[in-house]
């Protein structure tokens, strides 16, 4: 019986690679002027790679300690640039690849938002996706002038209308309005542009967009939803949802058939949208640096630092008031990301202290085995979606940044010999190769 064929994309960030994980200290350096990302996107297209998806906050984190000693020690949240400008640079030295960047409703006006999608994705030639984010950092919002964040659930509510509006903007330019006629002299069919006249309980918007229709019309929607509330917003607006693998392979399953049940509640075809799982475990072994035992106890220390930093802005919690290698309170509460809150506390609950959560990176215990060769790797991760049935896997750049000739020239040429990714690009556009299987 054939593998199940699988998408393979890269999580990163327009920032420095990695620091506190990186022995070397020396992996992008020259991220900054975009140079390291162009090289990454050209490494990762030649080895077919579907896509490459960038995260974006707009904070210097201080939430663990009152400080942003740690967040900028370990350049954990902060220095990074805004990604958006980025992709065209990378599209422009690529052909194939797809670029998808993170932008959030809480903080962009629609219109705003729709037209500049519509630039990048004709710009890009049709590969441009939109990770949808509804932000949870506070002081994102104080950056923006807010004194604080809607809650959670309304924070969807408002991203479901937002997502509406921004796909009549998207739409608003029908197919064939640029006619370019030289005989006529009409440059654009009026005809077919059109106000969107949207009126709803969150925004309001006359429209047309005064761009072009894009490529894809409407770029590619992505978004990671985890909570129930996540989970039903994704369904209804993504076209691929970004899982964990954090349950091993039960917990995959779940997740995938409660997004594909959802889906097909809400009159959709489950086929439609792509189940991808964040692999944040992978370790490939006898790639390591050789590094003496001080240093080994410091990047150890270093990677339980950059974790509980992370943690700590994307959970809104002061994890630094509580006793790291005692029982875990119960009683923590944030006002960040309820789901991964509620996954710590459940390690708590089995017995683990937040020293230990987080020393394991923030991974779950009893997640995938991703730790071999390259060759053992790919078989590990074959294994593991022909057992799900999922739709592809997402590779954590941050860990894996020292890694990339690896994952390119050793590990993606093993699943493609197993079968499982692709060997070349068929589409045009993001979504056609998103779609081809």
């Amino acid at each position: 019986m054939p593998n199940t064929k699988f998408h393979l994309g890269y999580f990163t960030k327009f920032g420095k690679p990695t620091w506190a994980l990186d022995s070397r200290k020396s992996v992008g350096e020259n991220w900054p002027d975009g140079s390291y990302h162009i090289d990454l996107a050209k490494k990762l297209e030649a080895a077919k790679l579907d896509f490459i998806l960038f995260e974006d906050t707009t904070v210097v984190a201080d939430k663990f300690g009152g400080s942003m000693e740690m967040d900028l020690k370990h350049a954990v949240l902060a220095p990074k640039n805004d990604p958006l400008p980025l992709l065209p640079l990378m599209a422009y030295e690529t052909s194939n690849i797809g670029l998808i960047s993170t932008a959030s409703t809480t903080f962009y006006e629609p219109f705003v938002l729709a037209r500049l999608f519509s630039t990048l994705d004709s710009l890009t030639g049709g590969r441009v996706g939109w990770n949808i984010v509804t932000s949870s950092e506070i002081n994102a919002a104080k950056n923006l002038g807010l004194d604080s964040l809607p809650p959670h659930a309304e924070r969807y509510s408002i991203a479901d209308e937002y997502v509406e509006l921004a796909i009549k903007l998207w739409e608003s330019w029908e197919e064939g309005a640029l006619v370019a006629d030289e005989k006529t002299g009409v440059y654009i069919d009026h005809t077919k542009v059109h106000t969107v006249d949207h009126v709803g309980e969150h925004f309001s918007c006359r429209g047309p967009l005064n761009s072009l229709r894009s490529p894809q019309t409407v770029p590619f929607l992505s978004q990671a939803g985890a909570s129930d509330r996540g989970r039903g917003f994704a369904a209804k607006n993504a076209e691929m949802v970004i899982g964990l693998t954090a349950g091993g392979i039960e917990g995959m399953k779940e997740y995938r058939k409660d997004i594909r049940a959802r889906a097909e509640s809400m009159g959709r075809n489950p086929d439609d949208i792509k189940v991808i799982y964040l692999a944040n475990g992978l370790h490939f072994t006898g790639s390591e640096p050789v590094v003496d035992e001080a240093t080994s106890k410091r990047l150890e220390q270093a990677a339980f630092e950059y974790a509980v930093t992370m943690a700590a802005s994307t959970m809104d919690v002061d994890f630094s008031q509580y006793d790291m290698d005692g029982p875990m309170d119960q009683n923590m509460t944030g006002g960040g990301h309820t789901s991964a809150l509620d996954f710590v506390k459940q390690a708590g609950a089995q017995g683990a202290t937040l020293r230990q959560v987080f020393s394991n990176g923030g991974r779950a215990e009893g997640g995938l085995d991703l730790t071999g060769t390259p060759e053992e790797v790919a078989e590990k991760m074959v294994d593991a979606m022909n057992e799900v049935g999922g739709d592809g896997i997402l590779l954590e750049g941050g860990d894996l940044a020292a890694d990339i000739d690896v994952i390119t020239d050793e590990f993606v040429p093993a699943l493609q010999r197993l079968g499982a990714v692709r060997t070349e690009y068929t589409g045009r556009t993001l979504r056609e190769n998103m779609l081809e299987f």
